[in-house]
């Protein structure tokens, strides 16, 4: 029986004030993230099955700079891990108030990813899987509390740096393990940002 990795890649620095989804493009710096985060990829030397990256556009761009990295692995599109607000945090936070319909939508969007990519390899895998997930923060550290069993409220109590990494395997037996949040060891200080 094999073990499922999902190593969740969030997108590089992108342009703030881009007021539609094709305007918030990567920036130069973000783009720089991205080939750090895609070297770092392709030294880990790990067998790929996918890539499998949001439909907005950071984290495609992202991916598709990855791919430079890593160009015989295959890529998916999936708007389930299009960035939103997942559930209401706890405690709240006062710089951010989404509508309350907005965790509707979104919780059940982002929660339907969850079930869709967080689940143990089938019976029949042999050898254990490694997917690439390039998406955004706050559907990451929802998918770490789902994964760990806490309380998906706690998501916004950690941050993530830009084409940082975090690897969960899920073992045959449903265990759960987390190597690493938000790993950024692989860009330099003076590049780290987390907006």
């Amino acid at each position: 029986m094999a073990t499922r990795h999902l190593i969740l890649v969030r997108h590089g620095q992108y342009n703030l004030s881009g007021e539609t989804d094709i305007l918030r493009t990567l920036t130069p710096l973000g783009r720089d993230q991205a080939y750090h985060v895609g070297l770092r990829l392709k030294d880990l030397a790990l067998p790929y099955t996918r890539i499998i990256q949001s439909t907005m556009t950071r984290a495609t761009q992202t991916a598709n700079i990855i791919s430079q990295h890593l160009p015989n692995i295959p890529v998916d599109s999936c708007h389930f891990i299009r960035e939103g607000s997942p559930i209401q945090p706890d405690p709240p936070v006062h710089h951010w108030r989404p509508e309350p319909k907005q965790f509707f939508e979104d919780g059940a969007r982002i929660e339907a990813a969850f079930r869709k990519y967080f689940h143990r390899a089938d019976p029949t895998q042999k050898k254990d899987s490694y997917e690439i997930m390039v998406c955004h923060a706050n559907v990451i550290r929802y998918f770490v509390c789902r994964a760990l069993q806490f309380p998906p409220e706690a998501w916004l109590r950690f941050s993530l740096h830009n084409c940082s990494l975090t690897w969960i395997a899920i073992r045959p037996s449903g265990r759960v393990v987390v190597y690493t949040v938000g790993d950024i060891g692989h860009v330099p200080p003076n590049k780290m940002t987390t907006t």
